[in-house]
């Protein structure tokens, strides 16, 4: 089983629309059953809340199934369950690191560096796009699950 955690500031736009387009990409491939996969927040602002309206809107549009959710924090124990911990932008990376104890394991990354475009994923909460950043999650998902396939 390979373990995804996605992981932005809050956990209501950008971690869950990666954790529910990796999920449709896997049962579309055939391979929901070989993956486990979830998102979380390196902040405790949003704890408890639903997807963000913006979030479930670009999901219902591309027919992506996604499920009602409570935010959550990332905890110490999630760096050991889980295989992938992939982050939305260099902000996360540098919190996950610093919650992790500097990634001894090299389970850290960022989304779009397993792209040919690596860059951070900009945060729909403040600009408002979030079909932008369903092109750059679904471009960093279909590369980063190209790359576990390959593999």
């Amino acid at each position: 089983m390979i373990r995804v955690l996605f992981v932005c500031h809050g956990n209501i736009c950008r971690s869950p629309m990666a954790e529910f387009v990796l999920k449709d990409i896997v049962n579309k491939t055939g391979k929901a059953d070989e993956f486990y996969i979830e998102s979380c927040a390196t902040s405790t602002e949003e704890i408890g809340n639903d997807i963000h309206r913006g979030t479930k809107e670009v999901l219902h549009r591309h027919n992506i199934p996604f499920s009602k959710r409570a935010a959550r924090q990332i905890t110490k124990s999630d760096y050991e369950k889980f295989d992938y911990i992939i982050g939305m932008d260099e902000y996360n990376i540098k919190n996950l690191n610093r919650m992790s104890g500097e990634d001894k394991d090299g389970k850290i990354y960022k989304l779009l560096d397993f792209t040919a475009s690596p860059r951070d994923v900009a945060d729909p909460w403040y600009t408002g796009d979030f079909d932008k950043t369903y092109t750059d999650i679904f471009n960093g998902c279909t590369a980063f699950i190209n790359k576990i396939l390959i593999k």
